[in-house]
């Protein structure tokens, strides 16, 4: 019996509604607990937001420098709820099993290492040193590319250094992350065409930006504190443009928080221009603003001629693109493009900002590419307050790449890690996250190791996902709370319980700090201040140390006794982290070639201009193109409630957001259950629901709809799965 309750959407983000959702998020920690808590959260000296990767300010910070979403991701690390020896005794594995992910989540936190054994219905608690015994033992039996070794955004720079120096010492390559399953597409596109494959602009950038485009991206929810730096802009008079297939509140209003005049009216207007572009329409739209740019000769001739290539053959190929194709695949009219291109014509500084919105489709790099083909033509690189933005929704996912999490990893830093740690590291490269599922359902893999996430919900076609799984030798999750992924297993599983990003990492030398990297590449300091949920508890470093240790005999002892060992060894191998142990206490940007208008990385030493075709969509007559989206209340895979207030949901997460007119075509009710059927699947029971949302699309929830995503559908070059643009059918459900 669903309990789905649905209402119109708010018009805004925010305002006091978030200020009381937030309260009743903290207080479950206790007042002084969680005022204790939250006061220190994205502080100097204190600790770095698990739930985004968008910056603090580098100096002047608000008392409550936090979103409604950062309370929820902290006050739910830092619950006083224990899952202990005695809930697992209480809990077989079936029982778990036919809990909801939200249940799950609930529980509390992990306390002790937890083993499931071969034949048993239950875990049961193990020392450190038998995990560990068990680890070694089964990475020993097998060859190193029978092995697995993924990674959560979550990981600190320090653990993630010594969890790839250890897998590769291991003699392998296979480190599949999360940004395979992200921004992959972002970091292929901009390698090709500028170089670096991260964003272009800083913080201080939004304060002086004439025009943001914000295209694929819902900020309210995934990254609301970028909201405070929109409505910033907006309120000096930045034109802001927001791209999307769904009117997203974040995108039209924001009333903030923390101001009463903001919670007392009805808040800042946002997007000065919203179009509502066709699920997997932008690179038609983004060719549509480039046409009109050329032909208003509304270019920077000077920029294009000393800093670029391949110019000519862009406006031949755009030539002839036309304007039927354009607005038939954006779904936008060519009037609201123009609309759109006269902001940009206006702009002497220009910021395109995207997400996943962008990154999900087959044609994600081409797309990308297009934006950074828009952004050349007025020379929007290289200056204040224009660039490229990638916004990454997991808090330290770049730092991980950076550090060496990726199964390409070019060999001038496997030459320097091999000199480093005295050991030479294998050149082949590994498995990303989608090889690594079929390495492992071809049976393939021995074990799977996982350093945080939720790898069986975060994945694509979840199904195919949990067969692999389950034919491994052995599964281990370092975690800090119970999943799904504890729940689906090889035939022995372990579960590792780590200190999480609150708490106080104590070692030998006393307590330590971590490092991450945001967005925008600057590098800082990540601090714990409460104890540890259990003394049982081991930091993520100290983890792949000892593992380190008892697989290969190697002695990371004196890195665990002080991080700034580790970090020392940073500075040594890692581009751009010289002096890392002393200048990241301040805080530093890694360099970025392409904002310093040095392209000498891409091939020709410009920046390029690049051709694609217009994306064509392989959709039957019969199916729609489905796009999975995260609620307002949950973070990556992880889900606090049944709700979602910003689209007007509250209940239940088995819905699918349909245009009225899709809804009448197909004779279908609001609230009447379906059934999705893609050509992965089928996920049964959801609830049809009306929304803006143009026809033919549909929206689904994140990981809900993960099964619908096939396996062999990923974007070209970059391998990512397409789970922003799925056909799937609507079938009928028997009616009583």
């Amino acid at each position: 019996m669903s309990d789905l309750r649905t209402k119109k959407p708010p018009e805004e983000a925010a305002g006091v509604t978030a200020a009381v959702a937030s309260l009743g998020f903290a207080r479950p920690m206790g007042i002084l607990r969680a005022a204790r808590t939250l006061l220190r959260l994205n502080q100097h000296g204190g600790f770095d937001c698990p739930g985004c990767a968008w910056p603090e300010p580098e100096h002047e910070r608000s008392t409550f420098e936090f979103c409604e979403n950062g309370v929820k991701h902290v006050a739910d690390e830092a619950t006083t709820l224990k899952v202990d020896r005695d809930f697992f005794e209480a809990h077989p594995i079936v029982d778990l099993a036919a809990q909801s992910d939200e249940w799950l989540n609930a529980q509390g936190r992990l306390t002790e290492p937890m083993v499931l054994e071969p034949g048993a219905d239950r875990y049961a608690p193990i020392s450190w040193q038998d995990a560990f015994a068990i680890v070694a033992k089964e990475l020993r039996a097998g060859a190193p590319d029978e092995s697995v070794f993924y990674t959560s955004g979550r990981t600190s720079n320090e653990a993630a250094f010594l969890y790839q120096a250890f897998v590769r010492m291991l003699g392998t390559n296979n480190l599949p992350d999360c940004s395979n399953m992200c921004h992959e597409s972002s970091g292929a596109a901009l390698k090709e065409t500028v170089g670096v494959g991260k964003g272009t602009v800083h913080l201080e950038d939004f304060e002086v930006a004439d025009a943001v485009f914000v295209i694929g991206q819902n900020p309210g929810s995934n990254h609301p504190r970028m909201l405070s730096a929109l409505e910033a802009a907006a309120r000096r008079g930045c034109q802001i443009v927001a791209i999307n297939p769904l009117p997203e509140p974040g995108l039209m209003r924001f009333s903030h928080p923390q101001r009463y005049e903001a919670i007392l009216s009805r808040g800042t207007q946002i997007a000065t221009l919203f179009l509502q572009v066709r699920v997997g329409g932008d690179a038609a739209l983004m060719k549509g603003l480039s046409k009109i740019l050329i032909a208003e000769d509304a270019i920077d001739h000077a920029f294009i001629a000393e800093a670029t290539s391949g110019y000519a053959d862009f406006a031949r190929a755009l030539d002839d693109v036309t304007w039927e194709d354009i607005e038939h695949d954006s779904g936008v009219s060519r009037a609201e493009i123009r609309a759109a291109a006269k902001i940009a014509m206006q702009s002497e500084r220009t910021i395109a900002c995207w997400a996943m919105g962008l990154t999900q489709h087959k044609a994600a790099v081409a797309t990308i590419q297009e934006v950074v083909n828009f952004m050349l033509l007025r020379g929007n690189l290289g200056r204040p307050g224009a660039g490229l933005c990638p916004v990454r929704g997991h808090s330290n996912v770049q730092g991980d790449r950076t550090m060496g999490i990726w199964e390409q990893m070019p060999d001038a830093f496997l030459d320097r890690l091999g000199r480093e740690l005295e050991f030479d590291p294998p050149r082949a490269h590994g498995y990303d996250t989608v090889a690594a599922i079929e390495a492992m359902r071809a049976g393939n893999v021995r074990v799977f190791f996982a350093m945080g996430g939720n790898f069986l919900m975060a994945t694509p076609d979840t199904r195919r996902t949990a067969e692999g799984l389950e034919k491994c030798e052995l599964t281990v999750q370092i975690a800090t709370k119970l999943n799904r992924s504890h729940v689906v297993t090889g035939k022995r599983a372990l579960i590792l319980p780590c200190l999480g990003r609150t708490e106080i990492d104590e070692q030998i030398s006393g307590p330590q700090f971590v490092t991450v990297e945001n967005s925008m590449g600057f590098v800082h300091t990540s601090r714990g201040k409460n104890e540890p949920a259990s003394s049982a508890l081991m930091s993520e470093p100290a983890i792949v140390a000892a593992l380190a240790k008892a697989t290969l005999g190697v002695d990371w002892d004196a890195y665990i006794a002080d991080y700034d060992r580790v970090r020392d060894a940073i500075s040594r191998v890692v581009e751009g982290c010289d002096d890392y142990t002393a200048r990241v206490r301040e805080g530093f940007h890694l360099r970025n070639s392409a904002r310093e208008r040095d392209f000498t990385p891409v091939a020709g030493g410009r920046a390029r201009f690049t051709v694609h075709p217009l994306p064509k969509i392989d959709i039957a007559a019969d199916e729609l193109l489905m796009t999975t989206i995260r609620s307002h209340d949950q973070f990556n895979t992880t889900v606090y409630t049944q709700n979602d207030r910003y689209r007007g949901i509250s209940g239940d997460r088995r819905v699918v957001f349909m245009n009225d007119e899709d809804i009448a075509r197909l004779d279908l009710a609001p609230a009447e259950r379906v059934d999705l059927v893609s050509r992965a699947g089928t996920c049964e029971s959801f609830a049809v629901v009306p929304f803006s949302i143009p026809k033919g699309c549909v929206a689904t929830y994140f990981p809900e709809g993960n099964p619908l995503v096939p396996l062999e559908s990923y974007a070209d070059k970059s391998r990512t799965p397409t789970s922003k643009s799925v056909p799937i059918r609507i079938v009928k459900r028997a009616r009583s």
